[in-house]
């Protein structure tokens, strides 16, 4: 790295940390949580953007371009028709009941008891999350910097965790912005120097990617183990992204913090907006690096001689057909190269076979991006890194604080403001340590875009559906919404560690429906309100709306 990479570096860490010491002055319990419910839709949109699509997305979306196809762009379709779900059926919810938690709500349409359960499935969720999230682009940013992946995980853990405790809610918000900005200047200037060095037009280099491959943008094959499969795209990943935008505490978090309800509602059309600018663009990305490295497959080669141990058994009987594979490191390495330097056009796909093809951006990055500029790539990781951890932990910290503390156990909130404080940004270390920790060994797991899925799935599904039944379902109960939660929760992990090859988005509508068809029929045995706080009933301006004692 050259001395202007650190510079950059350190700036935007310098920056991130000056930003929460600057917002850590006159912090109150309701600035900490929701920024005193001031912020405008500039902040509220790009602070969504950049929290709920960040680490994963740098990685996984170039990385899926480059080894597969363009079907995942079928997710914008997906997004498009969450929108108005978000807009006009949740964010004025959560506006008109003038909610703490999203999880609130549940209280007052059932019992406490959903709202615990629903509140604990966000947390598992959420962690898990943040988790995947932050080892997927340690991953990119240990092989541009050199540094391990560990060393990584705690720096930049520790930073995030920082400013979050000192700043609050507001400084995660801001610092998202500028971490969406640095994010998508990074995607612009990278797309740009892979065309200059490709040397083709855009339609050369769209024509050399498309060339040879079948069903590139689209494949409604039913299967349950097809990857990027467009019924699975279309079905699991509009469930998500209700679940993710609608029932997270970590979006509605963003809602509560805006002046009002139709901020709110501009800010999510602005998140929007920046998906359509950002995933296009992380695809072009994987598209530009599959034609580059097409071009000089050699660059490759140091990549699987440094993970040559995720090689297929095939592909190293291949390499190593006249001598002994497992004779030294030195030998296996060295026969590698030797190999590729006269199988040129099996680099990529042996690099594909070995799940290797999220190693190709920092590749790219480390041999072509000048002095400066691979210091802007590292700080945009770090941006995506940090804008998992800031965000999920202090949603989690709200959650833990709002719907188990002060609901279940009263007597421990302190009277004093500057108590509760210290008690919450304890809460901060503890489950900053413990996710930044998990993040360290997720990694076995899987590859980078199964590891978000399987770590959020389980729950996500069963808490949606959740939200569905309380608000369009007048006649589900507590006994009946419970029990189907927890049991199709539990189903789901089953199925996802029982059936491994499944593509891991179909466990989002497996999750979801199996806790509707489980609980609907159990509502016919418990206790039916006729006052039940549905959506209409919310949007008619109820009067019984309280939490019950």
């Amino acid at each position: 790295m050259h001395w202007l990479d650190y510079v950059v570096v350190l700036a935007y860490l310098s920056l991130t940390i000056g930003l929460g010491v600057y917002l850590s002055r006159r912090q109150t319990r309701s600035e900490f949580f929701a920024a005193g419910s001031s912020m405008g839709w500039l902040a509220v949109g790009l602070s969504v953007m950049a929290t709920l699509f960040s680490s994963n997305s740098f990685v996984f979306y170039p990385a899926i371009a480059f080894g597969s196809s363009l079907r995942i762009a079928l997710s914008l379709v997906a997004f498009t028709l969450m929108a108005p779900v978000i807009i006009w059926i949740f964010i004025p919810v959560y506006a008109r009941l003038k909610c703490e938690t999203a999880y609130d709500y549940l209280e007052r349409r059932y019992h406490v008891s959903v709202r615990c359960l629903a509140s604990g499935l966000f947390i598992l969720l959420r962690i898990g999350w943040m988790a995947s999230a932050t080892f997927a682009a340690s991953v990119v940013l240990a092989g541009v910097s050199g540094v391990s992946q560990v060393t990584v995980i705690l720096a930049l853990g520790v930073v995030a965790v920082l400013y979050t405790l000192l700043g609050g809610l507001r400084a995660v918000m801001w610092t998202d912005v500028i971490q969406f900005f640095v994010f998508a200047t990074t995607i612009l200037l990278a797309l740009l120097l892979l065309l200059w060095h490709t040397g083709l037009s855009v339609s050369e280099v769209a024509t050399t990617y498309s060339s040879g491959r079948d069903k590139l943008l689209f494949d409604f094959t039913p299967s349950l183990v097809l990857e990027h499969g467009s019924w699975a795209i279309l079905i699991g990943v509009f469930l998500e992204a209700v679940s993710a935008f609608g029932a997270d505490q970590v979006a509605v978090q963003r809602y509560v913090s805006a002046r009002n309800e139709r901020t709110s509602q501009i800010g999510f059309g602005l998140n929007l907006l920046g998906m359509w600018l950002v995933v296009p663009g992380l695809l072009a990305i994987g598209v530009g690096l599959y034609v580059h490295f097409q071009q000089q497959p050699q660059e490759l080669v140091t990549v699987i001689q440094e993970q040559h141990k995720k090689l297929p058994g095939k592909v190293i009987q291949k390499i190593h057909a006249d001598s002994n594979p497992t004779k030294n490191v030195a030998a296996s390495t060295e026969k590698i190269g030797e190999y590729y330097k006269t199988h040129p056009d099996e680099v990529y796909p042996d690099m594909v076979a070995a799940k290797l093809q999220d190693q190709a951006m920092p590749k790219f990055v480390l041999l072509h991006f000048p002095p400066g500029m691979i210091g802007l790539f590292l700080a945009a990781l770090m941006a995506a890194i940090m804008s998992s951890i800031d965000s999920g932990i202090h949603s989690v910290t709200t959650a833990i604080v709002v719907d188990f503390r002060d609901r279940l156990f009263p007597q421990w909130k302190p009277v004093e403001e500057s108590r509760d404080l210290w008690q919450i940004r304890f809460l901060i270390l503890l489950i900053g340590g413990t996710s930044v920790t998990l993040a360290c060994f997720v990694g076995n797991l899987g590859d980078v875009f199964a590891i978000g899925k399987k770590m959020t799935a389980a729950f996500g599904g069963p808490l949606l559906a959740v939200f569905v039944l309380a608000l369009f379902f007048r006649r589900s109960t507590t006994i009946g919404v419970f029990t189907g939660t927890f049991v199709a929760a539990g189903i789901t992990l089953y199925l996802m560690y029982r059936y491994d090859t499944w593509y891991s988005v179909w466990f989002w509508p497996i999750g979801f429906s199996l806790a509707l068809v489980i609980a609907l029929p159990l509502s016919f045995f418990g206790a039916k309100s006729d006052s039940a706080l549905t959506y209409w009933k919310v949007m008619r301006g109820s009067n019984n709306m309280k939490v019950k004692p």
